[in-house]
């Protein structure tokens, strides 16, 4: 975090995580449904405990989650709720029925049975596992039932119950005040594994829902704007995204780049010559009338074939195996090695790359194994740089802006923690007023 931001709530040197609002509000929901049964009179073993426990299913991050919960847990309720009651009556009206253990469970898998396929039928299948468990719950205790409609009843009220005080409970939201003065700097590699995978669906819910509320959000790349196409699909970015490294800056509203760090053009003829005269093959990067134009120069290594293949199918890019173009264009150089290639090459280069004031950057190529990659750009192109550049476009408009930096602190493993750093830029975007501080006032 940068310029004054308080960091995150949830940091690695807390001994524990601090207590969110869907913990106290569950347990507020789950005190509200055992008063609601304790002033009807209800006390110890008695205790209906269905309410509290839909309330606690019921009670998600979010208003409209709560709802889709309530609905299935409402509408599979209903299921096993009809079947329950059809089959204790039917239970009911059987002479000696309870003597003849074998016959009533059969009726039971067949009243399970019923229950799963309505819920088909209806199409809610997400539901039929639970109208199954509500009507073995209704029947199991067989034959010792006094009362079937009143034991429906009392297990449907419950249910009712508890999805009403989650959603409303849910409803009530501490007092919130939103940074809108915040820019927040977020990488792209800490929201999905790689370039080629979609950013996970529970962290796509949560970005979109930060970006239509007014967060601002600049995505930051080591790659082309191509792979925000496949990553994000359409979401509402408004906010210049920082690509290739920090090389270039790209308005996504207007499909245009708005800044790109190229090489010198003395110093691309220069790295050039250098690599044709050790024989390497490598890849051009460039861009022209905001599309970017890859070419290749040398013979395709067996590495690189695969790749090359691959990225030749994305509509985004060009990809010319002949062409003119300009040195001033060039943004970045690519060579592609095994990983111990990459390496040797970069230490062999990095005193010659120093010297003309050129970056280079060694990482692993997606989606494979053992490959790695060494990108080699001017030395003015890095995300720091892109990132005051990006404050300075947004600040013309609004002068009050001030950055954020929200990155992981480890590699990214699992969608959970993409999750964990929405989680965390949530609570930067809209933390919770606290009226007794004074600084808050």
């Amino acid at each position: 975090m940068r310029q004054g931001i308080q960091p995150p709530l949830l940091e690695a040197n807390r001994i524990l995580p601090p207590l969110g609002q869907r913990i106290v509000k569950t347990s507020a929901a789950v005190f509200l449904c055992l008063l609601f049964y304790w002033l009807r009179g209800y006390r110890g073993q008695s205790m209906p405990t269905e309410a509290a426990i839909t309330a606690i299913i019921c009670m998600q991050p979010y208003v409209r989650d709560s709802r889709d919960y309530a609905l299935s847990r409402f509408t599979g309720t209903g299921i096993g709720a009809f079947w329950g009651l059809l089959f204790l009556l039917v239970f009911l009206v059987i002479p000696g029925l309870e003597q003849r253990l074998f016959w009533v469970y059969a009726l039971m898998a067949l009243g399970t049975l019923a229950s799963l396929y309505s819920a088909v039928l209806l199409r809610r299948p997400d539901t039929s596992g639970l109208a199954a468990i509500v009507f073995l719950c209704l029947v199991i205790s067989f034959p010792e039932i006094e009362d079937p409609l009143r034991r429906t009843l009392d297990r449907f009220l419950g249910v009712l119950l508890g999805t009403s005080v989650a959603i409303g409970v849910n409803l009530f939201h501490l007092p919130r005040s939103k940074n809108r003065d915040l820019v927040f700097f977020v990488r792209t590699r800490d929201l999905a594994p790689d370039r080629f995978s979609q950013i996970p669906s529970a962290a796509r819910y949560r970005l979109d829902y930060l970006l239509q509320d007014g967060a601002k959000i600049c995505l930051i790349s080591e790659h082309a704007p191509a792979f925000f196409m496949l990553q994000m699909n359409e979401s509402a970015l408004r906010v210049p995204l920082i690509v290739m490294g920090g090389a270039a800056i790209y308005d996504p509203a207007e499909n245009r780049y708005l800044h790109v760090e190229t090489l010198r053009p003395t110093d691309s003829r220069r790295v050039m010559e250098h690599l044709d005269s050790l024989g390497m093959s490598y890849f051009i990067y460039t861009v022209r009338g905001d599309k970017t134009r890859i070419f290749h120069r040398g013979a395709l290594r067996e590495e690189e074939q695969v790749i090359y293949k691959r990225m030749r199918r994305s509509p985004y890019r060009d990809y010319l195996e002949e062409g003119d173009f300009a040195p001033e264009e060039i943004v970045y150089l690519k060579l592609l090695g095994t990983d111990r290639e990459a390496a040797r090459w970069y230490a062999e280069m990095e005193n010659y790359l120093r010297t003309r004031h050129l970056r280079g950057v060694l990482r692993p190529e997606a989606g494979t194994v053992g490959i790695s990659a060494l990108y080699i750009y001017s030395g003015q192109a890095g995300v720091k740089q892109a990132e005051s550049r990006v404050m300075a476009l947004l600040r013309q408009e609004e002068p009050g802006l001030r950055p954020a930096e929200v990155f992981l602190d480890r590699p990214y493993e699992t969608e959970h923690d993409a999750m964990h750093l929405l989680n965390r830029l949530g609570k930067l975007y809209e933390p919770v007023r606290r009226p007794w501080r004074k600084s808050e006032k």
